[in-house]
């Protein structure tokens, strides 16, 4: 598979964008264990041409996690084909706009998911950014605003019509945010509309090894893009990978080597940001990783860790729970 001249092997894995998750150091740790592309966090448009610092930081991006995408969002076309000219300065691999983001302070303000109730609009911001620079620009879309509004298969011939390159799906609505089950037979039916010839990368509940390969057979993507599940285990694309090309389970990892992955995500962490700041950051990984749940009466421990306010106060919590259940 291909985006433009960037050549993917067989069954592509991306990490989705997620905001204040997909921070350089979260991106390079997927893609040691096997993520095929990466995104940024999103960018707001009108942030980066304000020249905010935290903002224009989020463009940082390093050739040990290429290929990799910069995403933006904004609701006017001027203002995105001047963002995206600033973000083809940090030379990302793809420029990919953001149409799905379905919460308020986004949607609500005309950008993101907000697009879907205005596809002139869209389209426009589209190409515009397209037209504005020479690296390729992707789209990442809803099925639709909503149950009685999924226009997913037109609107995804119109997009590509505006010239990108591929086009990313997440199989719910906005108004779903993300409750409910995704749903893929559109995703599929866009992949097998005849009059498509781009790329088409499937996103929504992919969450196990199974599910992945799943989503290649079913409905005949050319990429599977994980978001959720590889927050607080970035290895998942590992044990996706070997699955997809053995049809076994990876077996690899033991509980303390998990646990060391996981404290390097602390560390660096803490290195991109400061012990506070960096702490406070990967608490969400560490409230949703895997290798607690299950463990009975683990309440005291998980309050203990959302607490640590220190390094060595967080380790010293997580070697107790190696020396406890690492048998």
């Amino acid at each position: 598979m291909r985006i433009a001249q960037i050549e993917f092997p067989s069954y592509p894995l991306f990490l989705a964008p997620m905001e204040d998750v997909t921070n350089p150091n979260f991106r390079l740790l997927c893609k040691r264990y096997g993520a095929d592309m990466v995104y940024t966090e999103f960018i707001s448009a009108d942030a980066l041409i304000r020249n905010v610092p935290r903002t224009e930081q989020k463009l940082t991006v390093a050739d040990a996690e290429r290929p990799v995408a910069i995403q933006l969002y904004g609701k006017d076309s001027e203002a995105m084909a001047d963002a995206a000219r600033r973000a083809e300065e940090a030379h990302p691999d793809i420029i990919d706009i953001n149409f799905g983001c379905p919460v308020k302070k986004v949607a609500g303000k005309g950008a993101g998911a907000g697009l879907l109730r205005d596809i002139p609009r869209m389209l426009a911001i589209t190409r515009a950014v397209v037209a504005a620079v020479k690296t390729p620009v992707t789209v990442k879309t809803r099925l639709g605003w909503d149950d009685n509004n999924k226009i997913i298969v037109d609107l995804a011939e119109s997009l590509q019509d505006c010239g990108i390159a591929a086009l990313a799906i997440h199989g719910r609505t906005r108004a779903q945010m993300y409750r409910g089950d995704a749903d893929w037979t559109l995703i599929g039916e866009v992949k097998n509309n005849q009059r498509m010839h781009i790329p088409i990368i499937g996103n929504g509940d992919v969450t196990t090894p199974e599910r992945a390969k799943e989503c290649f057979d079913l409905y005949g993507v050319d990429a599977v893009m994980i978001g959720r599940a590889a927050v607080g285990k970035p290895w998942v694309f590992k044990e996706m990978k070997y699955f997809l090309e053995t049809g076994e389970h990876f077996e690899g990892f033991s509980l303390s080597q998990q646990m060391d992955i996981l404290k390097e995500q602390v560390l660096k962490s803490v290195e991109w940001l400061d012990e506070r700041r960096g702490i406070l950051h990967v608490r969400r990984h560490i409230t949703v990783t895997p290798l607690f749940k299950g463990i009975p009466n683990f309440k005291d421990t998980r309050i203990a860790m959302l607490r640590a306010s220190t390094v060595d106060e967080l380790f010293s919590i997580f070697d107790e729970f190696i020396e406890r259940y690492d048998k």
